[in-house]
């Protein structure tokens, strides 16, 4: 089955199948425009509101992603909270819609741009000033996002978007999935300690070991980001979970020029990541504030 026609199955409910393929309608009042980019658990789409209007990102949760439709009840709402964050770096919420089978509909602004992944494969790494500018954005965002008491929680070149049209001068970034990652930890009611739920290679150590996503680990997962940006080299080595993890137990991160020898970056910036990356939570910024704080500090071209 593709993309254009959805099964969306509940054990004790009788499946329900949507028509998503373009032209049609959903919900009455938005129309299939084309599958977009790909969700870690959703099917994710453009659509436009009947009659015209902007498009939005359309992204469905399947209710066979949860065990009872009391978790998918908890999903929505978590996400629901999300409506309140208004900020330059964020996909606005517009809707969120939870349906008798337990099937989750999502909808926010449409992400402008292309993913910072795809960018970084096509031009290698960012200059160190572009990597400034794309941090200091992301942390405002994320000072704005931790003071209405929420956190990311998957904060990777997946989920960032670059849209270099923005102006002359400054490409605009934007946050995409918020909270998806914290709403189904909160959903599944797992509590502090569990699996790690992420992605391994921008996780923090303390969640390998079970904890939850918080603020601090919202600014390791970007300061990964931007220390892979700038040397165009992850810091973290390793092919399985359990290599991944045992790097990580350094108590700093390996120095740039070990995993890209042939890059410049200023010291003053490689330190201003770095701050971002201490092994121990304790020693690590702790808030996107402080982070900004150190990140605006540095000089470049």
């Amino acid at each position: 089955m593709d993309a254009r026609h959805l099964l969306l199955p509940m054990s004790t409910k009788t499946p329900t199948i949507f028509d998503l393929a373009p032209g049609k309608t959903l919900l009455d009042r938005y129309t299939i425009k084309r599958p977009n980019r790909h969700g870690g658990m959703a099917t994710t789409f453009e659509v436009q509101r009947t009659g015209g209007g902007d498009s939005l990102e359309l992204q469905v949760f399947p209710g066979a992603l949860f065990e009872n439709t009391a978790q998918a009840g908890d999903f929505a709402r978590s996400l629901e909270r999300w409506k309140s964050v208004r900020a330059g770096t964020i996909l606005a919420v517009r809707e969120v819609h939870s349906l008798e089978d337990g099937t989750i509909l999502f909808l926010t602004d449409f992400p402008p741009g292309r993913s910072l992944r795809e960018r970084l494969k096509e031009i290698g790494r960012a200059s160190p000033a572009e990597t400034v500018a794309i941090g200091l954005q992301l942390l405002d965002e994320l000072s704005a996002i931790h003071a209405a008491k929420l956190v990311h929680g998957d904060i990777k070149p997946h989920t960032i978007h670059v849209d270099s049209r923005a102006d002359g001068e400054r490409a605009r970034v934007v946050l995409v999935d918020g909270g998806i990652t914290p709403a189904l930890w909160s959903a599944k009611h797992l509590g502090d300690k569990t699996q790690l739920i992420g992605t391994p290679y921008y996780a923090p150590v303390e969640q390998f070991g079970g904890e939850a996503a918080d603020v601090q680990s919202d600014v390791y997962n970007l300061a990964t980001v931007l220390y892979e940006a700038v040397s165009g080299a992850l810091p973290w080595k390793g092919k399985s979970f359990l290599e991944v993890f045992q790097a990580k137990l350094a108590p700093k991160p390996p120095p740039m020029k070990s995993v890209a020898p042939n890059v410049a970056v200023p010291p003053e910036l490689e330190a201003a990541i770095a701050g971002g990356l201490v092994a121990k939570k304790e020693a690590r910024y702790p808030s996107a504030a402080a982070f900004r704080a150190k990140l605006a500090a540095v000089k470049v071209g």
